[in-house]
């Protein structure tokens, strides 16, 4: 039997339009490694939710590939070590992968190709990050300018099936056990209600697309009512790779009515990270250096209000639904969650880099390249960003994108409150005491952000 080959798997967690695997599987024996790597991505490892999701997502793994006579072999530790160490300890040379453009992982792949056969496949993406480039070959920092360029390579090829047997190793080298890791939550479990809303893997990635399909064509129309629920609600199976993009847009567009802006969605995530490629360290740097004198606010006070907006106690309505939503089930509806970033940054005058570390704790699908680029986006210090001048009023956004049920949902001592009251119960005297005032009317908050702008100049 020929030597084995290591499939390294990382944000990738699928058989089927798999390149690496497919690839290591033409070829003989493949041992599925997953390595738990805190180490290599230091300040950026997983975040509380995403390691919720990733223990289920490895289950399911394992259990769609010992169908296919294969199985997960797991460890943990540094990601170039332990793979030096199962090659020595299996006669493996060869590692096949997906690449990633993480700057961590982009380390990790040089560190392990300096001692292995590491051969890099595509498949995260519509296109590979950094091939979509200007009449003078530059990358582009600008999305629409990039939609437009990527279109002209679209549709991406066919999802490719996955293998139908996996040839196993003559011998299996040892694995972690799943629980030992204790990626779960336990004293407390925070994350009780994630399982109501959930199926990782990705038989529940096919699910959630299936159920999609009828909605595309209105997407354009409700991706803005958190209330209807029109979103695909794909953005974690898709950040832990266990669907393509591929199988996304070729699935989307054979839906009826305009899937335009859907596809543009699924697009935003390879302009992130073509942003981060060009832009390693966007999550710590303003992408708008004159904003570098922003004068954030800080101390007790600015730190007790930063607790009511995690908390979900702000006095508005509809940042504290978008806030419980994110806490109760590790996601956020795609408008709420520019409605409560704008909140953070712009009345609460808060550096929206703390804001994006508690996404990035809190989400299921907390990726570094989506979610550093749309916090920039809306703080206005983004390469491609909206104006920091432009602030969102809260009350306003409930009302016009009738977020009336929503709030009922996920602030229910406000349920009760008839659909004019529910938006902003101060302006309608029927605020229960049970719901807290609001800890800044809007009009201060955007004129202490102005003010605070004006400074920098």
């Amino acid at each position: 039997m020929p030597e084995p080959t290591l499939l390294w798997l990382r944000r990738d967690l699928r058989l089927w339009d798999q390149a690496a695997l497919i690839a290591a599987a033409a070829v003989g024996p493949v041992i599925p490694v997953y390595i738990l790597d805190d180490e290599t991505p230091g300040e950026r490892r997983m975040g509380g939710a995403s390691r919720w999701w990733l223990h289920h997502s490895l289950a399911s793994l394992d259990l769609a590939l010992r169908i296919k006579g294969s199985r997960l072999i797991l460890r943990r530790g540094v990601a170039a070590d332990v793979l030096a160490a199962l090659a020595a300890e299996t006669g493996s040379k060869r590692v096949h992968c997906l690449r990633h453009y993480e700057p961590w992982w982009r380390e990790a792949e040089q560190a392990v190709a300096s001692t292995l056969d590491l051969v890099c496949h595509d498949g995260n993406y519509l296109a590979p990050p950094g091939t979509i480039t200007t009449g003078s070959g530059q990358p582009y920092k600008i999305y629409t300018p990039f939609w437009r360029a990527l279109s002209e390579h679209m549709p991406p090829p066919p999802p490719a099936a996955a293998p139908e047997r996996i040839a196993a190793p003559t011998h299996w080298p040892k694995s972690d056990a799943l629980d030992d890791w204790t990626l779960l939550p336990t004293k407390p479990n925070w994350a009780t209600g994630f399982a109501e809303e959930w199926t990782p893997g990705e038989e529940g990635a096919q699910e959630r697309l299936a159920n999609f399909h009828d909605h595309a064509g209105a997407y354009d129309a409700g991706r803005n009512l958190p209330s209807d629920e029109l979103t695909s609600r794909l953005s974690p199976h898709l950040h832990f790779g266990e669907i393509s993009p591929a199988t996304v847009w070729h699935h989307v567009t054979k839906a009826r009515g305009e899937t335009t802006t859907y596809l543009k969605e699924i697009a935003w995530r390879d302009y992130a990270q073509n942003v981060i490629l060009q832009y390693p360290d966007y999550a710590g740097q303003n992408g708008r250096p004159n904003l570098d004198r922003l004068a954030w606010r800080s101390g007790p006070e600015a730190d007790a209000d930063l607790r009511a907006w995690q908390q979900g106690r702000t006095g508005y309505p509809i940042v504290d639904a978008g806030m419980r939503q994110l806490w109760a089930s590790g996601w956020m509806h795609n408008r709420v969650r520019m409605i409560t970033a704008s909140f953070l940054i712009k009345h609460l005058l808060i550096d929206w880099r703390t804001g994006e570390q508690w996404f990035w704790d809190c989400l299921c699908c907390a990726d570094y390249g989506s979610n550093t680029v749309n916090w920039q986006w809306t703080a206005g210090t983004g390469i491609d960003a909206n104006m920091f001048s432009r602030i969102m009023a809260p009350l306003t956004q409930s009302v016009k994108f009738d977020a009336a049920g929503y709030i009922r949902a996920w602030v229910p001592e406000l349920a009760a409150l008839g659909d004019d009251a529910i938006h902003d119960p101060d302006a309608f005297g029927g605020r229960p005491a049970s719901y807290p005032a609001k800890i800044i009317g809007h009009r201060e908050g955007r004129e202490r952000a102005l003010a605070a702008l004006a400074r920098t100049r």
